[in-house]
């Protein structure tokens, strides 16, 4: 369960986030808003790599001004732009990186990043240099990447905002089979079916919580 409580958000004399109440327990949950609204704080917020600047956010009970470190173990991250997470010379590499704090042994390593290339149709090209991949595959290796860890809760920021159709269609199709809670920010309407709950922001508030249809009429109706 992740829950904001009266969360407000202030960068410098902009206030980002404000009166962020909610509590997001749902198998697919859909943030949604225009360009500006503070969905990305939004989602940094639900792992610690933003803190509010009043009111709380807590991860299965943890504070997140407290406890980011312990909440980040159990909480994956999918950035918009996978090069921002690609560190390793080649797919493997980059894949098995993650692992590096585990204390696992070799075998055990090559045999999670061999498994997790295969789950996300990159075994092909385990050897092959990770920034030469087409923008689709490099985010399956930034995936990858995060799920080798075996998160419990994975939110993503805006995952298909640089792929084409074919590839974002990919990506949605297995976000979907994931067994992890999954909390996606995102401006491709297309990808929220089948979710429990999506909510709508609007210069920072939280103005629609409800399921896909209803709160996608009611998002239209915003640009409209």
């Amino acid at each position: 369960m992740i829950e904001l409580t009266g969360v407000h958000v202030r960068l410098g004399s902009r206030e980002v986030l404000r009166g962020v109440t909610a509590a997001l327990g749902e198998r697919r949950v859909g943030v949604i808003g225009a360009n500006g609204s503070g969905k990305s704080t939004f989602a940094r917020l639900l792992n610690g790599l933003a803190l509010p600047t009043s009111g709380s956010v807590s991860v299965f009970g943890l504070d997140t001004r407290r406890h980011a470190a312990r909440i980040r173990q159990r909480v994956g991250f999918l950035f918009t732009d996978p090069d921002a997470q690609i560190v390793m010379p080649t797919v493997a590499e980059d894949v098995a990186f993650s692992l590096r704090r585990k204390g696992l042994s070799r075998v055990e390593v090559d045999r999670r990043v061999a498994e997790v290339l295969e789950r996300f149709g990159l075994a092909d090209h385990a050897d092959h240099p990770a920034h030469h991949l087409s923008g689709g595959q490099k985010q399956l290796l930034a995936l990858s990447s995060v799920m080798v860890l075996e998160p419990d809760i994975l939110i993503m920021d805006e995952p298909t905002t640089l792929l084409d159709l074919r590839n974002a269609r990919q990506v949605a199709e297995l976000v979907r089979e994931l067994p992890q809670q999954v909390v996606t920010i995102t401006h491709d309407l297309a990808m929220l079916a089948g979710f429990d709950r999506v909510l709508v922001l609007d210069e920072g508030r939280v103005v629609a919580d409800a399921e896909p249809r209803a709160a996608i009429d009611h998002y239209r109706k915003l640009l409209a």
